[in-house]
């Protein structure tokens, strides 16, 4: 009898192992977690690189525009070369030059191109620093002298000797000051 139960104890195990070890079933249940497993991977990734191609999409766009706003910087630049002369050109005229009837006619083609030039800056979004009566911002001016004065608050500009410019938000050129100290 104990034999009897013995054997059936080592049948009952060797059942069991091959339940638990090598049924298709559990073998079928394992593979079957794996592919889940690697379907959530797979899923992960393709997520991530959905992910990065519109980060990288959207990065694109902003360069795009950005190009295209500012393309024409350098252009600008130039052009302030030629708005100078004019605003000199103009500011040298003396008033007994200005009474001249041939004299007065030249002055007009000049100041009628100085405005047209004005307007050209305006639609390209070209804008004049504002530098007179203003605190120093080292962002939007260059300090090229110290003016000792009382009247004002050290560090305000007192004097503009070359204006500066925007391009929408960039700075073209900053504005050649004057700016204010003790005396």
């Amino acid at each position: 009898m104990i034999e009897n139960e013995d054997r059936l104890e080592e049948e009952a195990e060797e059942i069991r192992r091959e339940t638990a070890e090598g049924s298709p079933e559990v073998a079928e249940h394992d593979r079957v977690a794996e592919l889940e497993r690697q379907l959530e991977e797979a899923n992960n990734k393709a997520l991530y690189a959905a992910a990065e191609i519109q980060n990288v999409r959207r990065r694109l766009e902003t360069e795009k525009t950005q190009a295209a706003n500012y393309a024409t910087t350098q252009f600008a630049r130039d052009m302030l070369a030629i708005k100078d002369h004019l605003e000199r050109a103009l500011d040298a005229v003396t008033e007994e030059l200005r009474g001249d009837k041939v004299a007065s006619n030249f002055l007009a083609g000049i100041e009628s191109t100085s405005r047209e030039l004005d307007q050209v800056f305006t639609r390209h979004g070209i804008t004049r620093v504002e530098a007179m009566g203003e605190a120093l911002d080292p962002h939007k001016h260059q300090a090229m002298m110290e003016v000792p004065t009382a009247d004002v608050e050290p560090g305000t500009i007192v004097q503009e000797m070359q204006p500066g410019y925007m391009l929408k938000d960039r700075l073209l050129r900053p504005a050649l000051v004057g700016v204010a100290r003790k005396p």
